[in-house]
Formats: C-alpha cells, structure tokens, sequence
C-alpha cells in the first residue's frame, strides 16, 4: 500500500518521531513523509511512534492508498527530496 503520513508532535520528541519515520518511508517535507509499506510494517511503525508521542498532545495522521498511481501529486516551489525508484 501507499501512504502519506504526517505528525504533529512535541519538540522534545521531534527528532525521535523523524529518524523513526525514515527508517520506513521518504522525507518530503517538514513532519511529512509518503512511500509503499506493507501492512505489517505499517503496523511496526504505528506501535514505535505511540511509544513515542504524549496521547493528549501529539497527532499522527495516515492517508492510504492501494497505489501510488491513484494519488495526484502536485509540488509548487521546491521539492523536498526526490521520491523516485531506485537501487
């Protein structure tokens, strides 16, 4: 599946959330990441990040898609990083 996934989270806990979250996904933009995961992985990633996050405080939010050709992507100004294939 494809995902874009975007936090909202304290600053203490900031950079805890942004090396947990590139270990699965593409960086495109501050507390912003997209890319294929499998289910199981996405379950991985969900239960570390709520080790992380303060329940009252802190969001994580989840848009899914069965492929990333289903999604119009559009970028105005600079790309972050590029989200291509590669080796």
């Amino acid at each position: 599946m494809y995902i874009i996934l975007v936090y909202d989270i304290g600053e203490k806990r900031v950079g805890k959330m942004l090396k947990l979250c590139r270990k699965y996904l593409s960086w495109i933009q501050n507390s912003v990441f997209e890319g294929e995961i499998t289910e199981v992985k996405l379950k991985e990633l969900k239960l570390k990040a709520s080790m992380i996050m303060e329940k009252e405080t802190d969001s994580l939010i989840i848009f899914k898609s069965r492929d990333e050709k289903w999604l119009d992507k559009e970028i105005v100004g600079r790309e972050r990083s590029e989200t291509g294939n590669f080796l």
